[in-house]
């Protein structure tokens, strides 16, 4: 079972088929996912099922075999900054911010990938908008932020390139509960405001599933269950597959 898609709709983004590795024995196999427009997709299962795997080869940095298409264009096979000029972007888990550099600059770096770099100004503009933590602390270097500052910059970079599809690897790792909040308030805005798809990976299942529209649950590198989120959140077939993968 796969979640519904509105008839004649193409998804933002289809996987399809997809197995991945590192060169050894496949992590990820024959998976199929879809993500579309204005909805969140949540990408559960135990730590070591493959949903970083798979997220690395949507973003072609694993090998892979299968389809991956963003609407109608085929990038399976391309390099990793041109699938981000097309409009993935990728946060993963650890956030990854440049520490010596500042809240501006950071931001700025993730202009790479935009193909109207006049834009960039009105999208930090707005990016702190929503991220008004970081207009306050524009000037401060990205170091000596909190955990949940940095996380917030991290997707606040990803945003400048004015992705369709927005790739999120454990936003909430590591964070005080009411950051980690704040981080879902954050999706939940960018899903009303922005006009894009976010696949979620996140360990947490209550706030993975109270916040998506659509799920799908890997158990050993392939999809065990999927469907609406609302559904799978009391569904035996959810525990049995995500239990069953430890």
């Amino acid at each position: 079972m796969t979640p519904a898609t509105e008839a004649n709709s193409t998804p933002l983004l289809a996987v399809g088929g997809v197995t991945a590795g590192y060169g050894g024995p496949a992590v990820v196999r024959d998976v199929s996912i879809e993500i579309n427009e204005g909805r969140i997709t949540a990408l559960l299962g135990a730590n070591g099922a493959g949903k970083s795997t798979l997220m690395r080869a949507i973003c072609g940095m694993v090998q892979s075999t299968g389809s991956i298409a963003l609407g109608r264009k085929n990038i399976a096979g391309l390099r990793t900054e041109q699938i981000a000029r097309l409009g993935v972007a990728h946060v993963p888990e650890g956030r990854g911010t440049f520490i010596d550099l500042s809240v501006e600059e950071n931001l700025r770096v993730g202009c790479f990938a935009r193909s109207d770099k006049g834009g960039a100004a009105e999208a930090m503009e707005r990016i702190y908008g929503w991220l008004p933590r970081l207009a306050e602390r524009r000037k401060q270097r990205a170091g000596s932020l909190s955990g949940g500052e940095q996380q917030m910059l991290a997707i606040g970079r990803a945003l400048m390139a004015k992705p369709q599809v927005l790739l999120l690897d454990e936003p909430s790792f590591g964070l005080a509960p009411r950051v980690a909040a704040e981080i879902m308030r954050l999706l939940r805005r960018l899903q009303q405001e922005a006009s894009m798809g976010i696949l979620l990976v996140e360990q947490n299942i209550e706030i993975a599933l109270a916040l998506a529209d659509d799920a799908y649950v890997l158990r050993t590198g392939a999809v065990a269950v999927s469907g609406p989120a609302a559904q799978l959140r009391d569904s035996a077939a959810l525990r049995d597959a995500y239990l069953g993968a430890h």
